[in-house]
């Protein structure tokens, strides 16, 4: 992971866990972005109207990140929020499709981080140590919820896109494998055709400290660049030491920060790559159709 050493003590709690990320435009764009919770966010909501904020604090990364204490459970540095049991969930998976070739894990990995906001069932609240220092929850007693998308007392509005729900069959599928298997510590990098569904595309890879870093160059088919970067579909290493029971050689993964980068204001949604600049962008970067 390449982090500006110069701002490691106040900021690397930024980097999703296997992104390689520039510590600055990290900054820079989660301060811009919807989820700055804080006084110091501006701008509308995602859905229009007043921004959803906490009027007792200017920090920012405390609504996910905390520099010490954190859930150690979840696959994201220093995570600060409460989470749910990975049996809460109902999955993709469940519908039973027939097209559903992948082995899937239990709700896990840097998915269920981000399900501590986006399921609806937690509310923004819901931290390990509030803003300050060294202080434990207490329920956010000094300050207020505002915003278009607050009910209650910083709980999500049912029914809008960032409540997703604990049902998540009508959601792209996360915790499953990569082309539906095939690709693993033994066979690390297969060409595109040759993984168990062949209607993906290749994978590149990296090994840092015998974990496995995989990910779809969104430019493999002229060429990519062999470099992960932000800007390309990130995939998350499972196996039996984080959720994926009884697989022992890691493999790749889609979670939901494949698609998505919580701290950009690049495209809608935190898209890592616009579906609109290139229709279905993102899509076409993974499903060879």
């Amino acid at each position: 992971m390449r982090v500006n050493r110069s701002l490691v003590a106040g900021w690397s709690v930024l980097a999703l866990t296997g992104a390689i990320v520039a510590s600055v435009p990290s900054w820079a764009g989660i301060a811009e972005s919807v989820h700055n919770l804080g006084t110091t966010g501006t701008g509308p909501s995602s859905n229009g109207g007043a921004r959803n904020q906490f009027s007792g604090t200017a920090e920012i990364c405390v609504f996910c990140h905390t520099p010490h204490g954190g859930d150690s459970s979840v696959s994201v540095p220093l995570w600060n929020r409460k989470i749910n049991s990975s049996s809460a969930y109902t999955t993709y998976d469940q519908l039973g499709t027939s097209t559903f070739d992948a082995q899937v894990a239990p709700v896990g990995s840097v998915s269920i981080g981000c399900l501590s906001c986006h399921d609806g069932s937690i509310a923004l609240d819901a931290l390990l140590n509030e803003p300050g220092s060294g202080a434990v929850n207490p329920g956010f007693s000094a300050g207020n919820w505002s915003g278009a998308d607050i009910v209650n007392s910083g709980e999500l509005k049912p029914g809008i896109v960032q409540n997703l729900g604990i049902d998540l069959t009508n959601d792209h599928p996360i915790g499953m494998q990569y082309a539906g298997g095939g690709i693993s510590a033994s066979a690390p990098q297969l060409p595109q055709g040759d993984t168990t569904d062949p209607d993906f595309a290749p994978v590149l890879y990296k090994v840092r400290d015998g974990r496995f870093l995989w990910w779809v160059d969104k430019d493999w088919r002229t060429g990519g660049d062999a470099q992960r970067t932000k800007t390309d579909v990130v995939l998350y290493t499972r196996d039996a030491s984080n959720g994926y029971a009884g697989q022992s050689q890691q493999e790749p993964f889609v979670e939901c920060a494949s698609c998505h980068d919580p701290h950009t204001t690049e495209n809608p949604t935190f898209l890592r790559i616009s579906n609109t600049d290139t229709p279905s962008g993102l899509c076409l970067t993974c499903h060879v159709k």
